[in-house]
């Protein structure tokens, strides 16, 4: 054995991954995603103009451009999914790694591999929703045509539609609400809108006959397939939950229905809208991911609204829920969202929904009877005051003031279960006295020196600015910008 060039080839190796390691640690990222957002308003603006031909000229440049393949595989590194690896159990987890993504990273020859299917339980329910999970080349390609087909998406966009989309939240959907509902001569019918299994069963036909990206590309991120068991499965229709694309595929894929909403309902003889015709019908659609509400007059328009999206939905391969799908009047309420729209008096309640209180109750409930027997109180009050934070943070722009009392009650009763398992032979007195103490002129504070439990009575109840949905946040950088200083400026809980 020749040990002279072994260790050449060792030393080498060990220069490459250095010299691959120093290349991605001196990138200026900050320049990189200029570059990658100056590419993309040039996109926006090409398709405002409807200039076909330049927009995939401009898409062709980002897809092959330094700058987008970097931030690519940075998406791909730093969001939850980093440690988690598909089907070839590879892991970008160190520089040199990240580096030789980046100057691999190319169509030419492409084939895509089969998905790692996984089933995670639904939120709140029995029943488990599946999960397609790409290995990490994958998910780097299909990050760096989704840079390129967002502007796309952002600017042909429905402007009622509010999911996976830059600049938008559920907030925004439920201001949106509001506003439809909020006064008395507002809609009193509601259509709650569910698309049975939307990401699972898109036609791909119409998804290569709509979508404008590389087709071969597209063929790939849809026909790979998913192994399961061991066994390999064809993906015929859908684009699996897990994959970077999917919500943009989705999202374009029921964009539209607002046109044919307006077509049938909002439009004179000669073609334009006309709030007569508006005001006549009350119909208003708002759209978050696959879940949509469509608010009508009467019944009977609601009933005809349910076939009009029929008929939208089943060129695409998609049909309703007729579990899911129900028509209601705004007297009796609906949910959506997680909070429960309902109208008292005329008046416009909107407050978080049971199921959602249900969730944070039994989370909590968790952390304290389950995960907390054996942790300390700090780490008790750092873990719910993140599940805390983040509920109450959701909800705080609505009629929330009583239930976060609630809550507050209910966790109050928790922690006296928790502190009793702790110290079963001592007295309720000792035990208050041993973990309540007074904290910032407060008595009776679940606390200890350094950490405090959030008392949810005393956050305040903030109304979110409403979005101006005709804005687009690669044309209109200064606006989002501005109004995401507002959003972070307001009282955090």
């Amino acid at each position: 054995m020749n040990f002279s060039n072994s260790t050449t080839d060792n030393t080498e190796s060990l220069k490459d991954t250095d010299r691959l390691s120093h290349q991605w640690k001196s990138i200026n990222w900050i320049e990189i995603e200029h570059d990658v957002n100056r590419l993309q308003t040039r996109i926006a603006k090409a398709v405002t103009n409807g200039d076909k031909n330049k927009v995939k000229r401009l898409q062709y440049l980002l897809t092959h451009s330094f700058a987008a393949k970097a931030y690519a595989v940075k998406k791909v590194t730093t969001n939850k999914g980093k440690n988690t690896s598909g089907v070839d159990k590879i892991l970008w987890s160190t520089a040199a790694s990240k580096m030789k993504a980046v100057l691999t990273l190319t169509d030419r020859g492409y084939r895509a591999k089969p998905l790692k299917r996984v089933y995670i339980a639904k939120k709140g329910k029995n029943k488990k929703r599946p999960l397609g999970i790409p290995t990490m080349y994958d998910r780097a390609m299909q990050t760096l045509y989704a840079l390129s087909l967002e502007p796309i998406a952002e600017t042909t966009a429905d402007t009622i539609s509010f999911g996976f989309r830059r600049g938008r939240s559920a907030k925004d959907a439920c201001e949106q609400i509001f506003n439809v509902l909020s006064r008395k001569c507002s809609p009193t019918w509601i259509l709650e809108g569910d698309i049975k299994g939307c990401f699972d069963n898109i036609n791909h036909e119409w998804l290569q006959s709509n979508i404008p990206m590389n087709k071969r590309i597209m063929k790939q991120f849809l026909k790979s397939g998913y192994i399961y068991e061991g066994i390999l499965f064809p993906t015929e229709t859908g684009s699996p939950q897990g994959g970077a694309i999917s919500s943009l595929y989705a999202n374009i894929t029921l964009d539209g229905l607002e046109k044919v909403i307006q077509d049938k309902y909002h439009r004179n003889s000669k073609g334009n809208i006309e709030n007569h015709f508006r005001a006549k019908t009350k119909v208003n659609l708002i759209r978050y991911a696959d879940d949509f509400i469509i608010t009508a007059n009467s019944r009977e328009i609601a009933e005809e609204l349910k076939s009009v999206v029929s008929m939208f939905l089943e060129a695409r391969g998609l049909t309703l829920s007729e579990e899911k799908t129900a028509i209601t009047q705004i007297c009796d309420g609906f949910d959506f969202l997680g909070w429960t729209f309902r109208k008292f008096h005329d008046k416009l309640i909107v407050k978080p929904s049971k199921s959602s209180v249900r969730s944070i109750i039994r989370k909590c409930s968790d952390i304290i009877l389950h995960e907390g027997k054996a942790t300390t109180q700090s780490d008790l009050i750092r873990r719910l005051n993140q599940v805390i934070r983040g509920w109450t943070n959701y909800h705080k722009h609505t009629v929330a003031s009583h239930v976060f009392s609630q809550v507050n009650n209910t966790l109050y009763l928790l922690l006296r279960q928790w502190a009793k398992h702790r110290h079963p032979k001592k007295n309720s007195w000792w035990r208050l006295n041993r973990y309540w103490h007074e904290s910032h002129g407060k008595p009776w504070t679940f606390s200890t020196e350094n950490d405090v439990l959030i008392n949810l009575r005393r956050i305040s109840i903030v109304r979110h600015p409403k979005l101006k949905i005709s804005k687009n946040p690669f044309l209109d950088k200064e606006y989002f910008l501005l109004r995401k200083l507002e959003l972070h400026s307001s009282p955090a809980a």
